[in-house]
């Protein structure tokens, strides 16, 4: 490859002369624009992608596009976002008013000022009704609403439902919480207070 991440000179000498900006390559792929006619010197333009052989995977239609992360990069068209996947397909409608990246395979996505998930092939797995989503560690999450948190998981069933007034992540089947007291519950939503576990089990909360 070249130094710029073309496959050769002739490819990235062909790139040049049709777009007006090209990002720098990352995981095998580089956001290009074309400005609109008023010159290069215009901001105003649209957006999209191109592998290393200088092929374009996307229409350059979009109005802001994100470098690729876990196999997935987020657009923009107007003031809404959406995913795209390595194949330039678009995972989800671009309808959203906020999103995140994908990690542990999911991604938080907001829409009418509630968030929710999305999996890897777009499809929301929960209602987007939450205030706020925590990303998934161990095979669950934690949502608030409220100002209550709870969990659900990987399938977006709510596990358990906001009511804990602070709750760290799962860790070996346990999540710490506070209802009235601290306390840790297991998967199934049952509690033990602090004052009836191991020393070595009791930790302090953040919330």
């Amino acid at each position: 490859m070249t130094r710029n991440g073309f496959v050769n000179e002739i490819v990235e000498k062909r790139c040049n002369k049709k777009y007006d900006f090209i990002c720098g390559f990352e995981n095998g792929f580089s956001t290009v624009k074309i400005c609109d006619k008023c010159g290069r010197s215009s901001f105003v333009g649209k957006w999209g992608f191109i592998d290393t052989n200088g092929n374009e995977i996307t229409e350059i239609k979009y109005d802001y596009a994100w470098n690729f992360e876990n196999n997935f990069a987020i657009v923009k068209i107007n003031e809404n976002y959406g995913f795209i996947d390595t194949t330039g397909k678009e995972i989800t409608e671009i309808k959203y008013d906020s999103v995140c990246n994908f990690k542990n395979r999911f991604a938080k996505v907001m829409l009418n000022g509630k968030w929710g998930f999305i999996n890897e092939s777009g499809k929301e797995i929960t209602p987007i009704i939450y205030d706020t989503v925590f990303d998934f560690a161990n095979g669950f999450a934690i949502v608030k609403n409220n100002g209550k948190y709870g969990f659900i998981d990987e399938s977006g069933k709510e596990i358990i439902p906001p009511k804990y007034y602070s709750a760290d992540n799962f860790s070996n089947g346990y999540a710490e919480v506070i209802v009235k007291v601290k306390g840790r519950i297991d998967t199934l939503g049952n509690f033990t207070p602090s004052m009836f576990l191991p020393l070595s089990t009791s930790v302090e909360l953040t919330n």
